[in-house]
């Protein structure tokens, strides 16, 4: 199984960058997938979530109305549109993949990681 983020990058006070999330060696239409992030010295939080479906979306509350979480299942593909970003957003972003019967917020019930992504956000 792999998980390849991509996307991150240097970015601006109130700009916008998408990162995405190429899935393989998994049936990636049966797995709710997740972003998470961590900044440097701090632990690991969960961003958003998506279910299997695509049909139910979950937030963090530090990125709901900015950040928007969807899924392209023909393209084994997640993605996460962050916009009007601020510096307390520069972190490494990670995808996981979670089988479990519900969407979660927590890192220990996603069964596969990715590689990560680091965003900076410039004042």
């Amino acid at each position: 199984v792999q998980l390849q983020a991509s996307g991150g990058g240097l970015v601006q006070v109130g700009g916008s960058l998408r990162l995405s999330c190429a899935a393989s060696g998994l049936p990636f239409s049966t797995y709710h997938m997740g972003w998470f992030r961590q900044a440097p010295g701090k632990n690991r939080e969960f961003v958003a979530g998506i279910n299997h479906e695509g049909g139910n979306t979950d937030y963090a509350d530090s990125v709901k109305g900015r950040f928007t979480i969807s899924r392209d299942n023909a393209k084994n593909t997640v993605y996460l549109q962050l916009n009007s970003v601020t510096p307390a957003d520069t972190a490494v972003y990670h995808c996981a993949a979670d089988s479990g019967f519900r969407l979660s917020a927590v890192d220990k019930f996603y069964d596969y990681w990715g590689q990560g992504t680091l965003v900076t956000v410039s004042s």
